[in-house]
């Protein structure tokens, strides 16, 4: 190997290490069925996450597809699948059931011309907490790739309720699917650390503001702003948090509305993790 070519490949891991910081950048070699992936979308705003199942096809999730007023409904089988998509390639992307927002699309229609990215699992504090941006990692450990992908497929068939860019987002369902986590308290928190870092920067800057007089200046006052920021992600974490307990897929109802047989099989699941 020449010494140029020495020199591009440390230059690209010294890229690769950088962009760690802020998430995971990997090639579509990399990425194995049962794998969480992500995107950017509109200039890293935010990510749109999915489970890699396999086959160039992921299941993600997103808002349900919206019905014509005009289209008779007693006619329409909520649970006759449509294909939303025109993808040239998989005739099957895009199969989606009506009044779910569980989406199997192919990588490239995920992606959208977007990077590919993997979510992180099972990584300590320290890393967890050196991330910039919420919504790359997590603390809380990943179920075996056949589990992961049997949830996203069930989800894909029943549904995963509405969905909430605070309470019920793509990240949310991924997370689910990976661990099987499902908060159990109604306090209008996911488990999304993408939303917890969207609340968490103007609220750490309002639980900041008393210490403003204790403040030499601006660096004091970022500092502790950004510490009350990175110590809110922690707290919901899904790895950290206590008002979460492990759900089998089977047991979540099609539109996520608990029956009194299934809200008390989950409470008691709950007490069982305290």
């Amino acid at each position: 190997m020449t010494s140029s070519a020495t020199g591009r490949g440390r230059k690209g891991k010294r890229e690769r290490r950088r962009m760690g910081l802020l998430s995971n950048r990997v090639e579509r070699s990399e990425i194995k069925a049962g794998d969480h992936i992500y995107t950017w979308r509109a200039f890293y705003t935010y990510s749109h996450h999915g489970i890699y199942v396999g086959g160039h096809k992921v299941v993600h999730f997103t808002r349900k597809k919206e019905t014509s007023s005009s289209t008779d409904s007693s006619s329409i089988s909520t649970s006759k699948p449509e294909l939303l998509s025109t993808c040239p390639t998989f005739p099957d992307c895009g199969f989606q059931h009506r009044n779910s927002g569980v989406i199997l699309s192919c990588l490239d229609c995920f992606l959208d011309k977007g990077s590919l990215y993997s979510f992180e699992y099972g990584v300590p504090p320290s890393v967890f907490l050196s991330r910039v941006r919420g919504g790359t990692c997590t603390t809380a450990n990943s179920d075996p790739p056949e589990t992961v992908i049997h949830r996203a497929m069930y989800l894909l068939q029943n549904g995963f309720g509405n969905y909430d860019l605070f309470e019920n987002n793509c990240e949310d369902f991924t997370l689910y699917c990976k661990t099987g986590l499902l908060p159990i308290d109604d306090q209008g928190v996911g488990r999304s650390g993408q939303a917890s870092s969207a609340i968490g920067i103007p609220l750490a800057a309002i639980l900041s503001s008393p210490f403003k007089l204790l403040m030499a200046g601006p660096v004091g006052m970022a500092t502790i702003t950004a510490g009350m920021y990175c110590a809110g992600r922690y707290v919901t974490d899904i790895g950290v948090r206590r008002d979460v307990a492990k759900i089998a897929v089977e047991d979540l109802s099609v539109n996520m509305g608990w029956t009194e047989d299934e809200q008390s099989s989950i409470s008691a699941a709950f007490e069982q993790k305290t």
